[in-house]
């Protein structure tokens, strides 16, 4: 490789290749089958070093990808004998400002850090449903959690970043400042450079919660989804429910309900009476510390699996779509010799804060619509177990998109952060470039100014493993 020694040289942090200790660990990622071998991960300490890293890259033609919390499921923050920018060593921090109502966190940070922090001086950031994420990630994606209800998306919440760009020039974004391109963070993923940090909107947040996993037979699936069509209904803006379709650890068909309300066990449980007339046979919802909301989850997502997500919109609950689904599904994992965990997920979380914020604010597209998802987890990873997983995950949310009425084809993207779909290339007047048609479905109206900002920012094409969009300036 070429001037790798001088790299080295000039480097202020660490640099790991294959013939290093600690490589394995370097190019590990919370999902196994999203691992790549890459040529250099460099662990950067400042902004400096990665100028110098994305100069090396360029000097060597390699393809560049920016790792924080590794969680990417489509490999995004991987780059096979490529360059990785690895944050998660030295810019993994959270810092809170009680009297501001802010946390500047470091671009490698994983939200437990965040959320931990913030919860000892009676705050709380909007975050995701799984708490060993990476801020990052989730953030530059749009961001929904269970405190979307009350305070909108990630990127509402985002006051301020800074982002190093293609040309190693280190930015600050703001409504204020640089304007345009902190418009196109928000929503438009890792396409504009290295976000180093990010300044957060804080909200006060009481410390403990009422939420828990609420375990229901499959008998009761009519009943429960009349009762959860109701409750959407009058949802309020602090509750929320991640429905999971799937099997128990006795391999018996089940619903899984994770619920969250932002009170007390008393209101919580008198809020959602009319589910427990049902009788579920488990019942793990308490009033419980708020840090560990994000933990209900974890273990349904644990590292080192393989997994497969996809993602399809929803307009709400749908209960034949979900009893469709949920034949399916039972059907998959009864298969003989099935080695594929299948599960569905629906998450109802309430939008209406998030669209007030007008269309075209920023640059994820947003409409009322809700998250819906196959994820698919296995253990021994051949190649014919990941295809079995990519045509179930693929059918699943079939089921949901082409029922789906009300939310149209041509808008129905899904949510990009889960997405496990890699990014293809295809070949324009004989150059090889990415495949953009995905990125014009989740962008949306957004599409050509994304375009545009990205042929001023990164006219190269450096950040393009998530989403890519491809530079135009006359789009």
């Amino acid at each position: 490789m070429s001037g790798l020694s001088t790299f080295k040289q000039s480097f202020k942090g660490d640099i790991v290749t294959p013939d290093d200790d600690g490589y394995s660990e370097a190019i590990s990622r919370w999902a196994a089958n999203a691992e790549r071998p890459a040529r250099v991960v460099a662990f950067v300490k400042d902004t400096d070093d990665i100028a110098l890293a994305l100069k090396y890259a360029r000097t060597n033609n390699l393809q560049v990808a920016i790792r924080c919390g590794g969680h990417s499921p489509s490999g995004a923050s991987s780059a096979e004998d490529g360059l990785v920018i690895d944050l998660s060593r030295y810019f993994n921090y959270a810092v809170v400002d009680p009297e501001k109502r802010t946390a500047r966190v470091g671009g490698g940070t994983l939200w437990s850090t965040v959320e931990n922090e913030a919860i000892q001086h009676g705050l709380a950031s909007v975050a995701g449903t799984v708490n060993h994420t990476g801020v990052a990630g989730l953030l530059l994606g749009g961001g929904f959690g269970f405190l979307t209800g009350q305070h909108g998306l990630v990127i509402d919440n985002l006051l301020q970043a800074t982002i190093v760009t293609t040309d190693g020039t280190a930015l600050t974004l703001s409504e204020s400042e640089n304007a345009d391109l902190f418009w196109g963070i928000r929503g438009g993923g890792s396409n504009f450079g290295v976000c180093t940090e990010f300044v957060l909107r804080l909200h006060p947040q009481r410390r403990t919660v009422f939420a828990g996993r609420v375990v229901f037979p499959a008998s009761v699936l009519d009943d429960l989804m009349k009762v959860l069509s109701q409750w959407w209904t009058t949802v309020k803006d602090h509750e929320g429910i991640l429905q999971v379709l799937g099997r128990d650890p006795a391999g018996n068909d089940c619903i899984i309900l994770n619920m969250f309300y932002n009170g007390s066990e008393e209101e919580g449980r008198k809020n959602f009476q009319r589910f427990y007339d049902l009788k579920p046979v488990v019942d793990g919802a308490h009033e419980i510390p708020f840090e560990s909301l994000n933990t209900l989850s974890n273990e349904m997502f644990v590292h080192g699996n393989n997994y497969y997500l996809k993602s399809v919109f929803q307009s709400g609950p749908r209960p034949e779509i979900t009893k469709s689904v949920f034949k399916r599904l039972s059907e998959l994992n009864s298969a003989p010799g099935n080695e594929i965990q299948h599960s569905y997920l629906f998450e109802y979380m309430p939008h209406r804060v998030a669209v007030t914020v007008p269309e075209g604010a920023t640059a994820f597209f947003r409409t009322l619509r809700g998250i819906t998802a196959s994820s698919l987890k296995w253990n021994r990873n051949t190649p014919s177990i990941e295809d079995a997983a990519k045509r179930a995950g693929r059918e699943l949310t079939s089921i949901v998109a082409e029922a789906e009425a009300r939310v149209s084809g041509e808008n129905n993207s899904g949510y990009g952060n889960l997405s496990s779909d890699p990014q293809v290339q295809t070949t324009v007047n004989g150059v090889q470039v990415p495949d953009d048609s995905n990125s014009r479905v989740l962008f949306g109206p957004n599409y050509g100014r994304l375009q545009r900002l990205k042929a001023q920012y990164d006219p190269e094409n450096v950040f393009s493993k998530w989403f890519p969009i491809i530079p135009n300036p006359d789009a």
